[in-house]
């Protein structure tokens, strides 16, 4: 028989479900995928609930229903000072995931050129090339993560389409500076390219660090589709309610593509999601602060333990170095042995960058990160048998090099 697509057919399963099933078949407590272990505010599933008995189930408009098109809009404003028309300018999907690929869709042609920074999520580069375009990758380093300029600027070039950016960014929970983004905004100016910003965690900033979307900067509001995602805003993640606030000549493609990929979202979720977006500033506030409060007490206890803890400026995840506590091996095999063994899960962040080319080998692999969206006592159990895990590893023979 012929063979089918090969992109597809050689694309592995993804670390998260590689991960979460050795999780599940070692009975580990799960900081690998990022997504809380309770439901979100009690008054949103209640509009979800509500909704789904009001007689309203058939299809929605393709662009999404008019409530919630209109909460992003006014969301926009408020958080971010971006006027948008919400009959132009907001195409709600089923989930962030299906809006980057619908954006994607909207403005690469085979052979386009696609910047992409790395560590990355790990759907960006499939759908790029899925799309037949061109990834030309710019990498970040640990620990500070820093925007390199001249590589970003040598990335550009005339056959550049756009860039696919994330911030606060998955893995590296990096919060792109004011600098930083004005710098890619003048890239983009130069080179008449456009710019796909993944921007879910955008209320989940922390230690006074604020996002800024780069579609709020100067000569911008025509260059970019801002991707938001309920999900993340509400820790209801298995509702996959996305949203694309881009202006109205790329708005109108991105909805066609959506039309192609899924045609339109939940009625009643989107009505809930409307309801969310509404609520008081107290909420997105408590949010972000309940966060922090996890992230501290997942990076303190690792630290604790001997790692080396990374800054987390935003998102969901703490990165951290497990070299000084004396393993050899690479970080796929030390999340491994965390499952089997601590009985706790992580992800290896070499995960998050390409698997081919010059730079493939030289992806760090000696950082693992952990989820911290979880309750409490989640993380203290998590905490609680990593530090067994090590002690009997040390009564074993400290430094000894770790195996697969």
């Amino acid at each position: 028989m012929k063979a089918p697509n090969t992109l597809l057919a050689n694309t592995g399963t993804t670390i998260f479900t590689v991960m979460s099933a050795l999780a599940l078949e070692h009975g580990a407590v799960n900081l690998g995928q990022g997504f809380p272990d309770a439901d979100g505010p009690a008054d949103v599933v209640k509009a979800a609930a509500d909704a789904l008995l009001d007689g309203r189930n058939q299809y929605p408009p393709l662009t999404g229903v008019p409530e919630l098109r209109a909460a992003v809009a006014a969301a926009n404003r408020r958080f971010w000072g971006i006027e948008a028309d919400p009959a132009t300018e907001v195409v709600v999907t089923s989930g962030a995931t299906e809006a980057i690929t619908a954006s994607l869709m909207a403005v690469l042609d085979p052979g386009d050129e696609v910047v992409l920074i790395e560590p990355l999520y790990d759907t960006y580069l499939p759908v790029v090339k899925m799309l037949g375009a061109v990834p030309k990758l710019v990498r970040l380093e640990p620990p500070k993560w820093e925007l390199p300029r001249a590589e970003l600027a040598a990335a550009f070039g005339p056959r550049t389409k756009a860039i696919l950016m994330n911030s606060p960014q998955n893995p590296c929970s990096k919060v792109f500076t004011a600098a930083e983004l004005a710098f890619i905004a003048e890239l983009l100016q130069k080179h008449d390219a456009y710019a796909v910003c993944d921007e879910v965690y955008e209320h989940l900033t922390f230690d006074g660090w604020r996002h800024i979307p780069l579609m709020s900067l100067p000569g911008m509001r025509e260059r970019c589709m801002r991707i938001g995602s309920a999900g993340k805003t509400f820790s209801l993640t298995g509702w996959k309610v996305g949203y694309v606030t881009a202006p109205p000549k790329l708005a109108a493609i991105v909805a066609k593509a959506h039309q192609l990929l899924t045609f339109t979202t939940p009625p009643n979720l989107q009505r809930a999601v409307a309801v969310g977006l509404a609520k008081p500033d107290a909420y997105f506030e408590g949010l972000a602060a309940g966060l922090q409060a996890k992230r501290d007490r997942l990076s303190d206890g690792l630290a604790r333990l001997g790692f080396g803890v990374l800054e987390t400026r935003g998102s969901y995840f703490v990165s951290a170095d497990f070299r000084p506590l004396g393993f050899a091996g690479d970080d796929v095999a030390f999340c491994r042995w965390l499952t089997e063994t601590a009985k706790v899960t992580a992800i290896p962040v070499s995960a998050f960058y390409s698997e081919s080319g010059a730079d493939a080998a030289a992806a760090p692999r000696h950082y693992a990160r952990f989820a911290f969206c979880k309750h409490d006592a989640t993380l203290d159990l998590a905490l609680a048998r990593m530090e067994a895990a090590f002690a009997a590893r040390g009564a074993e023979g400290a430094g000894r090099a770790l195996t697969a």
